[in-house]
């Protein structure tokens, strides 16, 4: 996230003034000659006082802006993130023992007292702790910073899995450069691509997901990037389930070209050439969701809440078009500068399987996947409630709620296992999260959320009431 800091000038001319005004005015015989008798001190004593306390008060504030304006990234920024506090509280005790030694407050008795010593040796060891104790826990973070910026990617996919595995498909970050001839690029691994897809120019290929191959491509009429996703038909042999394809292909990407919302990624256009069925949209950069499911690198309670609540809100938007999603799940998620949140892949769940044999075919993500879902039935937008259930819980705690050795397995558990307590993982969140949780993720959709907006409600109750 990019964050201005103009803020902090303000701060440090504060601290500035109160450390250089605070001894001037303590020298002015207004105050040297004034006694102030229910602090056993005079007024210059005082001034020096209210000085330190306005510096110490100051650095705390500092650090808590500064935590506030650095975003979680997993590297860098959540490592500062995690040692600002202890570093400030550290800070504090050392410059109020430097204060007290230097001009003491009588009223709390000389300086090097026994109490006196037992609360600053106390005071340091408890920061130092705290320091320690973030350093430790987050220096993932930090190994992760010094390893390079964080690699930027338009999207990344899995692929719908049959019933024995779930496919992955990550975007490449060593793709050979391409080069160009004759309309066509050829990459170094003798693969062919097309120059053009449409009216869009062919850059590079930027990664392989559910439907097959992605493209960054662009648009020379009004030089705007777009991300294009690609599905072979020359696959399908049959003439029959070609043209079913087709036409559900092209009614799919209708459907979800018509979403129009701030929150859901922008569909452009939908086309078929030289044997390829593709896809423009949006071209989007930031990071996905996925990257703060670990628990090493999870997100604050409250932005967690706030972030699943925007993804329902563009849920239901959906729904109320007629449009599913059937994939809902962190790779699907992305967070765009300034926690601008994009949820991506309507409908792609859908078109893959139009090339694929019906019998028995799952569609969707299987960890995330709703019980009518995983069972084969039809869904409609309580399904992508409970798999935005299941974002949810990973969101929170780094674990699944349903995990399996193998599809069969995982099946059963989704369809009849309980999940686990959400306290179990996190006691520190208010019992209402764990309600909420609770009805996403109920086995029988009618009592599941009816609508994801109230789901969104719900989450936004709970998360305006929280500290910060």
């Amino acid at each position: 996230m990019t964050t201005s800091w103009g803020w902090i000038g303000p701060y440090l001319i504060v601290i500035i003034l109160a450390i250089l005004v605070g001894p001037l005015l303590a020298t002015l015989p207004l105050f040297t000659h004034s006694f102030i008798p229910p602090l056993g001190m005079n007024a210059a004593q005082a001034v020096r006082l209210l000085a330190d306390g306005i510096c110490l008060f100051m650095i705390w504030l500092t650090a808590a802006r500064a935590r506030q304006d650095l975003d979680d990234d997993g590297k860098g920024q959540t490592f500062f993130r995690a040692i600002l506090f202890p570093s400030a509280g550290l800070l504090i005790v050392l410059v109020a023992s430097r204060a007290y030694d230097a001009h003491g407050i009588p009223v709390l008795g000389p300086p090097k007292q026994p109490l006196y010593n037992w609360l600053i040796t106390g005071g340091l060891i408890g920061a130092a702790t705290w320091l320690t104790f973030a350093w430790v826990r987050h220096a993932d973070a930090l190994t992760q910073a010094f390893a390079g910026p964080p690699r930027r990617r338009p999207v990344e996919e899995e692929a719908p899995a049959d019933a024995t595995e779930e496919a992955h498909a990550p975007v490449d970050e060593h793709t050979p450069t391409p080069a160009r001839a004759a309309g066509t690029i050829v990459l170094r691994t003798g693969t062919a691509v097309p120059g053009t897809l449409g009216r869009y120019q062919v850059v590079k290929e930027i990664g392989r997901g559910a439907m097959g191959v992605v493209y960054l491509g662009k648009d020379p009429t009004i030089q705007r990037h777009v991300a294009i996703k690609t599905m072979r038909l020359d696959d399908i042999e049959n003439e029959h389930e070609l043209k079913e394809f087709r036409d559900r292909f092209f009614r799919e990407a209708e459907s979800t070209g018509r979403l129009s919302h701030p929150n859901i990624v922008t569909v452009y256009d939908a086309g078929e050439q030289d044997g390829l069925a593709y896809i423009a949209m949006e071209y989007l950069e930031g990071t996905l969701l996925s990257s703060y499911c670990q628990k090493t690198t999870i997100l604050p309670a409250k932005q967690a809440l706030q972030i699943v609540a925007t993804v329902a809100d563009a849920l239901d938007y959906a729904h109320s078009q007629g449009v599913v999603h059937r994939d809902v799940k962190p790779p699907n998620i992305m967070l765009l500068k300034h926690r601008l949140v994009k949820v991506m892949d309507f409908g792609i769940a859908k078109m893959t399987s139009a090339s694929k044999t019906q019998t028995s075919m799952i569609l969707g993500t299987p960890r995330y996947m709703s019980p009518e879902q995983a069972t084969g039935k039809e869904v409609d937008g309580r399904s992508d409630v409970f798999s935005l259930g299941v974002v949810l819980f990973e969101l929170l705690t780094g674990e699944r709620p349903f995990d399996a050795e193998n599809m069969a397995a995982l099946v059963i558990r989704i369809a009849k296992a309980p999940h686990a307590p959400l306290l179990k993982y996190r006691r520190d969140l208010p019992s209402r999260v764990q309600a909420i949780v609770d009805r996403a993720l109920q086995k029988d959709i009618p009592n599941r959320y009816r609508h994801a907006s109230d789901m969104a409600q719900d989450l936004r109750d709970v998360f305006q009431v929280m500290p910060r």
